[in-house]
């Protein structure tokens, strides 16, 4: 049987399908691209391991702020508290507990339901406090997506679930960055 001659009902189905799995892709691709955005600046923050000055850390962190809804959820855990809506979100961003850090997010799992989705990832991040002690932490971020009204993919909520973090002894070296 050709194309021509299959059902219309059934082309148009399997339209229907295909165009949903495309959205789909699209809307995972989408989430993968916000996520490392947000990497980068959360990481941004510092320069040669040093937190930025208070005007360029201001405005960092409102970018930060603009991955997530207006009534969004940060809960970095016991260590790094809750931050709800996007105003307290670039607080917390304002308020640096590390002087470096590289987020590693890795093997994503993302699932897509419309307008929403939600992800796991692990964290795999080298951080160094003010002190100078660097360590390893490693952990995993459950989120949750929406779809703001021109599209675009946000943060709806964040939780990092702490695994473990190992010191490194005589730190990470020059810092480039």
């Amino acid at each position: 049987m050709t194309p021509s001659d299959a059902e219309p009902g059934a082309s148009r189905q399997e339209l229907d399908a295909l165009r949903r799995r495309v959205e789909a892709s699209e809307a995972v691709l989408a989430i993968m691209e916000l996520k490392a955005r947000y990497g980068d600046l959360v990481d941004g923050r510092f320069r040669r391991g040093e937190p930025l000055d208070a005007g360029a850390l201001g405005a960092l962190a409102e970018e930060i702020a603009a991955l997530f809804t207006e009534d969004a959820e940060w809960d970095g855990g016991p260590a790094l508290g809750v931050a709800v809506g996007r105003g307290a979100i670039a607080a917390r961003m304002r308020q640096p507990t590390v002087s470096f850090s590289r987020h590693l997010f890795v093997r994503p799992r993302i699932t897509v339901d419309g307008d929403r989705a939600s992800g796991r990832w692990d964290l795999l991040a080298p951080c160094t406090r003010p002190d100078g002690t660097a360590y390893w932490m490693c952990g995993v971020e459950d989120d949750e997506y929406a779809r703001d009204g021109a599209g675009r993919w946000l943060h709806r909520r964040m939780k990092l679930s702490t695994v473990f973090m190992a010191p490194v002894e005589g730190g990470f070296g020059r810092i480039g960055l």
